[in-house]
């Protein structure tokens, strides 16, 4: 093992992984130490002699694992983001490995008696606001895993993780590879119809790094989206988003439907052990909003009102198509194509005018400025660090007083070894019970890459400051226990500080300073920014039915009572039919696809949540507009005190009520979607 990099001690720059020197090989063994590892330090603090206490039983807990963790969180973010083929083969075989090793960890009786004990004595105990969270959050923890089971439960139990595990991992690595598989290649000036040069260079480029001629449209989001926005092709538009629609749904090897079914069935199996009637009974508990019927209440706050806003969009769209000798009948590719043009009528709003003024390198200084301005933090790029992928950068993260509180990765382009969408990781998470302990952050966008400066549409600028919201969760974080750090929180909380950092996007004072023409230099126009807007409305009730019919096939999936033979594709049908889904919109992601819900557990029948927090996040950024500054120092520093640095120390609805002085309102949100009367 002397020759192991994941094993040795990291001598690198800020205790980076030596991703120069790891391989896929590697894993494998380090695994096994790691693992034999951790269990020798489960049983020390499960078969102590001591009677249990905070310091031996739930701080040595949250202490454990530093190895294994430092590996896995090497390895995930790896499969995740340069996922060779024997990386892949290495995870599909490992990950029922590990997950039976931790679901052994929660089903430990004598360690779960332990902390069982010191719960039912918490008031009792003399600990602090942060010491007596740690206790709560590791007691349901374990009891969510499976701890008060009967030892014939267990046993199950532990079977069902394991199977779920590998199941998970297949389905992801499915869609990946239907992903990384198509290719819409174009070779005429007839095919790149109404194509603006920006994506003409970035498919392009796409064609070139996959050693094509002409040029080639992905199925990265960076790509395909906008070509359903420009391309005045029906047919290669229909070609394009069937792909992307039929991800996971292809007869043969990647067929992600037999799977889904039997993740469901396991799951139900799961949440049965625990005693309830359904996995989105039983993975609610956990949850700002508790129970399934919370749900519905939001999801139908926005639902009826959003397909009454669609109905007109559709409208307007069929008016157009017709004004232009068209067929009139509104297909899901020919949504996005003719809400371009509304959108260029109604607001004079062109991508190719407003894309120029947004170049990635802009926007990345624009986010640094607003974290500075809001916190006071400063990003200091370093350069010559071996990293995973040439693409990827990083920066210092230092405070008011010039003090290093995190390292920052940036990882913004798409390419086939990388899954699809945008995410925040961590290397490393911040604590500070076992001396300090600074955060490694990384965030994921899969833009196109062009051969100059990355120009990004204004969505894809959102995306970037969402996922950078994320990111300043994690290096924000300032709290003892790694078990509450960071974006450990409850999952319909861990949106709001990616979503309300969204805001600052919009703000006409951040525009003005950062979004500069990529030729010219020049500062955006303030016409310009009034038309961007005055369109933040525009095509909410497409977005809206887009994404809450996704919450609400979720939601109901998970609360079916025998899963183990259900068609996913007919349920699917089944349950946007009863909903009354529009004509033209498809869901945001179908069910063989849907990588949130099936790709792991974490937000299954929670898909919810961004909903949620954007009750939250448009609520509490009224805060800053009632202060008339979106930089207001007092706003900010109690956004930061109790949102960005707090992690899970305190309630979720304690940590917000703190923030805003009161309980949120839904009434902000439904006023920035435009759905309120």
């Amino acid at each position: 093992m002397q020759d192991n990099p994941l094993l040795q001690p990291w001598d690198t720059p800020y205790g980076l992984p030596p991703f120069d020197r790891i391989f896929p090989r590697h894993f494998e063994p380090a695994f096994e130490v790691a693992l034999a590892a951790h269990l020798q330090e489960i049983n020390a603090i499960a078969e102590q002699e001591a009677p249990p206490s905070f310091n031996n039983t739930l701080a040595a807990l949250d202490g454990a694992a530093g190895l294994l963790t430092r590996i896995e969180r090497v390895f995930y973010n790896l499969t995740s983001s340069e996922a060779s083929p024997e990386l892949q083969a290495v995870e599909l075989k490992l990950a029922p490995r590990l997950a039976a090793h931790h679901s052994s960890v929660y089903l430990n009786s004598r360690l779960f008696a332990r902390i069982d004990s010191l719960h039912r004595e918490r008031q009792a105990l003399g600990l602090d606001g942060e010491q007596l969270r740690l206790l709560e959050r590791y007691h349901l923890d374990f009891v969510l895993a499976g701890a008060k089971l009967s030892p014939q439960d267990k046993a199950r139990y532990g079977e069902i993780v394991e199977q779920l595990a590998e199941l998970t991992t297949r389905f992801s690595q499915n869609v990946q590879a239907d992903e990384a598989g198509f290719e819409l290649i174009l070779q005429s000036e007839e095919d790149l119809a109404g194509l603006p040069e920006s994506l003409r260079a970035a498919a392009r480029q796409a064609a070139q790094d996959r050693q094509r001629d002409g040029w080639v449209i992905t199925l990265s989001r960076s790509l395909v989206m906008p070509f359903l926005t420009f391309s005045s092709r029906r047919d290669l538009r229909e070609r394009a988003f069937e792909a992307w629609s039929q991800r996971g749904e292809h007869a043969g090897e990647h067929d992600n439907r037999p799977l889904a079914s039997q993740i469901l069935a396991l799951r139900l199996e799961q949440a049965k052990l625990h005693g309830h009637v359904s996995f989105a009974d039983y993975t609610l508990v956990d949850t700002m909003a508790g129970t399934p019927a919370a749900v519905y209440d939001l999801l139908y706050k926005v639902w009826e009102p959003a397909k009454q806003r669609a109905a007109a969009e559709r409208q307007q769209l069929a008016e157009i198509a017709a004004s232009e000798g068209q067929p009139t009948d509104i297909q899901p590719w020919d949504w996005r194509y003719y809400a371009e043009k509304v959108r260029i009528a109604k607001y004079d709003l062109d991508d190719e005018e407003v894309k120029p003024y947004f170049s990635l390198a802009r926007m990345t200084e624009a986010m640094f400025d607003c974290a500075n301005r809001l916190f006071g933090l400063r990003f200091v790029e370093k350069t010559g660090i071996p990293l995973y992928h040439p693409d990827v950068r990083l920066w210092e993260v230092l405070d008011r007083d010039q003090a290093l509180i995190g390292i920052f990765l940036a990882d913004n382009f798409a390419r086939a070894t990388k899954q699809g969408g945008a995410w925040m990781d961590e290397y490393r998470t911040q604590s500070k019970a076992r001396g300090i302990t600074l955060p490694i952050v990384v965030n994921n966008n899969n833009f196109a890459k062009g051969d100059g400066d990355t120009l990004l549409s204004f969505d894809d600028v959102r995306t970037l400051f969402h996922e950078f919201g994320h990111g300043l969760h994690g290096l924000l974080s300032n709290v003892r226990y790694t078990r509450l750090a960071g974006t450990a929180v409850l999952g319909d909380f861990v949106e709001l500080p990616s979503q309300i950092f969204e805001n600052w996007a919009l703000e006409p004072c951040v525009l003005k300073q950062h979004a500069r023409h990529v030729e010219t230099g020049e500062p955006i126009p303030d016409a310009l920014i009034d038309r961007l807007r005055a369109a933040s409305q525009f095509n909410q009730g497409f977005e809206t039915i887009e994404y809450t019919s996704s919450a609400l096939v979720d939601l109901a999936l998970h609360q079916q009572t025998d899963p183990s033979q259900l068609d996913i594709t007919r349920f699917e049908q089944t349950q946007l039919a009863k909903l009354g889904m529009p004509d033209g919109i498809r869901m945001r992601h179908r069910l063989p696809h849907f990588g949130h819900v099936f790709g792991g557990d974490y937000y299954a029948s929670r898909y919810y949540v961004y909903l949620w927090a954007e009750v939250l996040d448009t609520d509490g950024y009224d805060a800053f507009k009632e202060a008339g500054n979106p930089f207001a120092p007092d706003v900010a520093e109690r956004l930061l005190r109790h949102i960005y640095s707090t992690g899970n120390s305190i309630d979720p609805r304690a940590a917000f009520k703190a923030f805003r002085g009161r309980e949120p309102e839904v009434g902000p949100m439904l006023k920035a979607r435009g759905l309120s009367n």
